[in-house]
């Protein structure tokens, strides 16, 4: 009867294995869409609590602090499996993270080399800007084909 459940709940526990952790992007470049809203270095900000994170490459990662707040993390060198990892921790004090700091990714220590913060208000409102006016465009568009 145990074989019977373990192979009949298989399907749902491979299907909740496959769709956890965070999606990896497609871009070959994936700071490409941050182009521009990437800010000059800080040593540190506030963080309540960590959200999610995107790796970039093998020393740097974005990680989400909220809804609009972004930090693309530069580590001292090679973090070995921050492309392959599942999770991530940061290392802080209290609630504010330095370039005294470090992330953690499975049992290595990579210490933060530099924090430069990522205006997502702004990338989120040139986006919004943008669409808009591709659909201001587009309804031109058929109003002129309309009238031919």
């Amino acid at each position: 009867m145990r074989t019977l459940l373990a192979i009949a709940l298989l399907p749902f526990l491979t299907g909740a294995c496959a769709s956890g952790g965070l999606p990896r992007s497609t871009q070959s470049d994936p700071l490409a869409k941050y182009d521009g809203y990437i800010g000059e270095p800080v040593r540190s900000f506030t963080a309540m609590r960590m959200q999610s994170w995107q790796p970039v490459s093998s020393d740097r990662l974005i990680l989400w602090t909220g809804l609009n707040d972004a930090w693309l993390i530069t580590l001292q060198g090679n973090c070995p499996d921050l492309n392959f990892a599942h999770t991530v921790s940061v290392t802080s004090t209290g609630s504010s993270v330095s370039t005294f700091d470090t992330v953690l990714v499975g049992r290595n220590r990579c210490p933060i080399k530099q924090i430069n913060p990522i205006d997502v208000r702004q990338m989120k409102a040139d986006r919004a800007a943008d669409k808009k006016s591709e659909a201001e465009e587009a309804a031109k568009q058929a109003t002129k084909e309309a009238t031919q």
